[in-house]
């Protein structure tokens, strides 16, 4: 049967034919194996697919029953005996929820010291777009935390009358939200995706008066949720399974906060907005990761928001109400990864400093972070909310790499693959190696070349529901869209690499029915990015969809792989169908 489209180009109405969606060869054979080759599929014999070749373990009848009405059901209500037909197996397969790549339940062991776990982590949670004059609110910090974010950046400064606190990104011209406004968002949002423990990190630039104002709000806000850690806690941080339905705060205590020091004299803001519009306009693709150097100038500019010169010591009651003391890096960075006796603590690190730590002394960072949180943030040039690449920090066990939510980019795609993983909770258990300690107290060395452990082999099978999501001109004017797939393997370096399908003309349900394979010394920290892009002989490839999943998490056998926009929101019908395979 044949379908066809029609195209309204210049008050005329083409024609184009629209491939049927049939099931590709692999499944007629599955299909007719778990058959054999009779036209009907039993639950039984449903079962065994699940086990056998789907790698399900424990699936029993009823389990098999259940799948398969919820299919029939949708498909064909008013079936009356529970089995499948070829068609039938094919819409199972197809069925996001029930054939997903992942699974959605929490799996991983959360009865460990926090700092076991890569954690969800927010950068400037409150900014609605770029850092240098987008709006602060708590509409972003609600938003982070309903897609799984369990860690929320507010930076703290005084209002105009000195009296109360704002939120906003200090010495920028940023407009501020009250720090109540977004305390009690964080409270009605915090559980709503996960039970796990929110993490608010301050950025205080507070006297001790309006420190105590801060601690009197967030006694009343958020009561007996709060986590105030009882003198003599061990020295492990608890677990993200005692921690659940808990807020904490991390913060650093500053003695004092000196007067702000103008460094170049006042930058009107319009010569900031013009030179931010510049790179705006230059900057066109989703790895722009920096900025002019017109611009960094103006963000190592202090301006003046202070009158008075505070010499007070924190608020005893704020410092009561800190869950995770953050401590400053003092005397060297080698001096602050030296992990110690006493209570573990967080330190911060932007992302330039870790790349020169991991060059110089990686193994001691990994060290750390099996007592002790490490959070790398962007750096201060990212003024358009873009990120950095995350596997550097998750290679030498950062726990909290912050990210900007509100930004764009591959590398935000790749934050949202890690953290698909393990029910899309916030919480990763990190890979036993990160943890553990030899004989001689050595620890894994990010440095080191490994031997391939895992052989992954995927083949991409077929594409469908462009057609349904997108106008249908909104690839190619005068024709259906030319699409390929494109699979970058990102992890530790050795395991780098890129394939692509070839281009499928002129379809809207491509089949490209093609293997790969992947070698990985490290599948605990290699993430699939996958990117279905439209060909175009004369102009840029135009952008179809894409997702990252988690290597470790991925289900073996033939999954319905769901993609996304660039922001990384579901579309409601574009997915791909994919095998998996390890060796």
């Amino acid at each position: 049967m044949e379908n066809y489209d029609y195209f309204k180009v210049f008050g005329f109405n083409r024609k184009f034919k629209i491939s049927e969606r049939r099931p590709p060869p692999d499944v007629i054979d599955v299909f007719n194996l778990f058959t054999n080759r009779d036209s009907q599929m039993s639950p039984a014999q449903f079962r065994r697919f699940l086990i056998e070749y789907q790698g399900e373990q424990g699936v029993t009848i009823d389990d098999s029953e259940r799948i398969m009405g919820q299919v029939l059901r949708h498909f064909r209500p008013t079936f009356n005996h529970c089995s499948f037909t070829l068609d039938d197996f094919f819409k199972y397969l197809f069925h996001v929820d029930l054939n997903g790549p992942i699974t959605n339940q929490v799996h991983h062991d959360m009865t460990a010291p926090m700092q076991h776990y890569f954690i969800y982590t927010g950068h400037n949670s409150y900014l609605t777009g770029n850092q240098l004059y987008s709006n602060s609110s708590e509409v972003p910090i609600i938003k982070a935390l309903e897609s799984g974010v369990r860690v929320i950046e507010l930076d703290l400064w005084p209002n105009s009358a000195k009296d109360g606190i704002h939120v906003l990104h200090g010495r920028t011209m940023t407009t501020p939200v009250t720090l109540s406004k977004c305390l009690k968002s964080i409270k009605e949002h915090a559980f709503l995706n996960s039970p796990y423990p929110v993490i608010i990190t301050l950025e205080d630039h507070l006297n001790s008066n309006l420190q105590a104002k801060v601690a009197k709000m967030v006694t009343e806000i958020f009561g007996d949720v709060l986590y105030s850690p009882d003198a003599g806690d061990n020295d492990e941080f608890p677990s993200p399974e005692a921690l659940k339905h808990r807020i904490i705060l991390s913060t650093k205590l500053p003695k004092g906060l000196e007067k702000s020091k103008q460094s170049g004299g006042e930058i009107s803001p319009k010569v900031i907005r013009d030179s931010f519009e510049k790179e705006m306009t230059s900057n066109q693709d989703d790895d722009v990761s920096g900025s002019t150097q017109e611009l960094s100038q103006f963000l190592d500019i202090e301006f003046e928001d202070e009158d008075v010169k505070y010499e007070q010591k924190a608020s005893p009651e704020y410092n009561q109400l800190i869950g995770i003391h953050a401590a400053k890096v003092k005397d060297g960075l080698r001096k602050a990864l030296t992990v110690g006796s006493g209570k573990g603590k967080r330190i911060s690190l932007s992302e330039q400093t870790l790349e020169k730590a991991a060059s110089l002394c990686g193994t001691d960072i990994v060290r750390f972070t099996q007592k002790n949180i490490l959070r790398v943030f962007p750096k201060g040039t990212r003024v358009t909310s873009t990120n950095f690449k995350p596997l550097t920090a998750w290679m030498h066990g950062a726990q909290m790499v912050a990210f900007n939510m509100q930004g764009y980019g591959k590398s935000l795609w790749m934050m949202h693959g890690m953290f698909r993983s393990n029910g899309g909770c916030g919480y990763v258990k990190k890979p036993d190696f990160l943890m553990s300690k030899g004989p001689d107290n050595e620890v894994f060395d990010p440095k080191a070349t490994l031997p391939v452990k895992k052989t992954l082999r995927v083949k991409v099978y077929m594409g469908d529901g462009w057609r349904m999501d997108f106008s249908h001109t909104h690839f190619d004017k005068f024709s259906p869209p030319d699409f390929y797939t494109k699979m970058y393997m990102v992890g530790v370096p050795a395991d780098v690499i890129k394939k692509k399908t070839r281009v499928i003309k002129d379809d809207w349900i491509p089949i490209w029915d093609e293997e790969f394979t992947f070698l990985l010394s490290v599948p605990e920290l290699a993430l699939l990015k996958i990117v279905v892009r439209d060909y175009d002989v004369s102009d840029k490839d135009t952008f179809g969809g894409q997702t990252c999943l988690p290597v470790s998490e991925l289900r073996s056998g033939i999954r319905t792989v769901p993609l996304h926009n660039k922001k990384g929101e579901k579309f409601k019908s574009v997915k791909l169908l994919m095998q998996f395979q390890f060796e």
